[in-house]
């Protein structure tokens, strides 16, 4: 018998591709609501199916639902595929420094490097000192208002812990706003990312000729920003001055990039320096709290899941008032939680690309100068891919609920730190720092509620990440 003859693949034409219809000139400007932006294109999703079409002014856009597909497209940057062009131009406009999230070709690979000399494990075990000390600020805050039987607005306390650490043990910077309540650094950073996504989405660029007040706001929150990131680079310049033998053994991830940076032919300028500073405030900030935020909703929503952590944490740190770097690396069911509130709330649900060149994506054939809009849920939370898909259930990525080998399934549709060569570096970092948070929680208190504003299911909101809506937490101490 002949052996079979394998056809070559017939591609679509990205022209021919079904997808919601628009009107001319604007597309399907109209029709899009940046805070639900996500949810509308999995939306569309289902109607149209995994490779859809739609078009916002003149950009047209390849939404992309299938996880084998993202997975090659995220495996294909930087050469094929880069950030937006939009993008780019918008953080540009801003004044915004570029760091390795936004970098392309030899400055990306220059600056990736950098970075990762920073996030090296046995240089993040020397930043736990730090981390400790901010999750043991916020049980201070979270005591007083468990005492006073107030609720907590929990996703800005994250926020509060969030830039604490990020501050700390990237940086060496003591900032405090867990117990000063001093958020200014917060509140200018907290507006960058909303006008991001906006300016990314709008169909004229109305900011640049009608200003409005919050866009006169929001270019004084930039310069204010820049301002602390210089201080923060400039502080550690003068650390590493006065002290040489930081060089050989640095506190901090900042004193590490410097380092890295004054090596011959790094080829790194102070701009890409205080480009990756401004870019761990912007990402080591809203991720990992909303991440928390959702995690804590959703232990509360599931009792049985939130028993379990409970116990876990409870049964390693013993009497301690505080966990150890050993302790942390133990709460595995812990950790599970956390990533399996990432496959069912990642806070970068889209991801947004576009192609330097004409290129086969899935059964597509796309031109270059297409944006790609990878859906990142769309798979994770479907019962074809995963049993049982939309439910909470932290046991698939531990060894007794692999089942069917549900773990590695899960590993392999979730992709909440991306994927390929650009795959996040402070992966391990923003981990470790959740379970420090979740051990605070749950060594030293009891959840007596988390409250939406209405009662009903938190609402998400895309703000370039995805948060939850006015969620409110009430804690009472634990009694001995």
């Amino acid at each position: 018998m002949e052996p079979a003859i394998e056809l070559p693949r017939q591609l679509r034409q990205f022209d021919e591709l079904p997808g919601p219809r628009g009107l001319p000139l604007l597309g399907n400007a109209l029709q899009i609501e940046a805070p639900r932006f996500h949810l509308q294109l999995e939306d569309w999703c289902r109607d149209y199916g995994p490779f859809f079409k739609a078009r916002i002014g003149k950009r047209k856009l390849l939404v992309v639902g299938d996880h084998h597909a993202i997975a090659a497209v995220l495996r294909d940057r930087p050469n094929g595929l880069s950030r937006t062009s939009r993008l780019n131009e918008i953080w540009t406009e801003l004044g915004l420094a570029t760091g390795v999230f936004g970098a392309n070709g030899d400055v990306w690979q220059r600056q990736r490097r950098m970075v990762m000399a920073g996030f090296d494990p046995a240089h993040v075990k020397r930043y736990f000192p730090a981390l400790l000390a901010v999750s043991l600020r916020l049980v201070g805050r979270w005591k007083l208002a468990a005492h006073k039987s107030v609720p907590i607005d929990l996703q800005a306390d994250l926020m509060r812990y969030t830039v604490d650490t990020i501050a700390g043990l990237a940086f060496g910077a003591h900032v405090n706003t867990l117990e000063s309540n001093d958020d200014v650094i917060q509140k200018h950073l907290d507006k960058i990312f909303p006008a991001l996504t906006r300016r990314t989405l709008a169909l004229l660029p109305t900011w640049r000729f009608l200003p409005s007040a919050a866009d006169r706001q929001l270019a004084h929150s930039v310069a204010e920003v820049n301002a602390a990131v210089a201080g923060f680079v400039d502080q550690a310049r003068a650390r590493l001055r006065a002290d040489t033998a930081l060089r050989e053994h640095p506190n901090n991830l900042l004193e590490v990039m410097l380092v890295a940076a004054d090596q011959p032919g790094s080829g790194i300028d102070d701009g890409q320096l205080a480009g990756n500073v401004l870019t761990m405030l912007l990402a080591g900030e809203d991720t990992t709290a909303n991440t928390l935020a959702w995690m804590i909703y959703l232990l509360w929503r599931n009792p049985d899941t939130l028993a379990r952590a409970t116990r876990e944490v409870r049964r390693v740190v013993g009497d301690a008032a505080a966990p150890t770097f050993e302790q942390v690396a133990q709460l595995d069911y812990v950790e599970a939680c956390a990533h399996e509130t990432m496959r069912l709330k990642p806070v970068a649900p889209l991801i947004l690309l576009e192609t330097l060149h004409a290129m086969p994506i899935g059964n597509v054939q796309v031109p270059a100068g297409i944006v790609v809009c990878s859906l990142m849920r769309r798979d994770s939370v479907s019962d074809s891919q995963l049993p049982n898909a939309a439910a909470f259930q932290p046991e698939r990525w531990l060894a007794e609920g692999d089942a069917g080998g549900q773990a590695s399934a899960a590993k392999r549709i979730s992709m909440p730190f991306g994927a390929g060569p650009r795959i996040c570096p402070g992966r391990y970092l923003a981990l470790m720092e959740m379970k420090m948070a979740m051990a605070a929680l749950l060594h030293h208190f009891d959840i007596e509620s988390v409250d939406t504003p209405d009662g009903q299911e938190a609402r998400e909101r895309l703000s370039f990440t995805m948060a939850p809506q006015g969620l409110h937490m009430r804690l009472r101490a634990r009694q001995n």
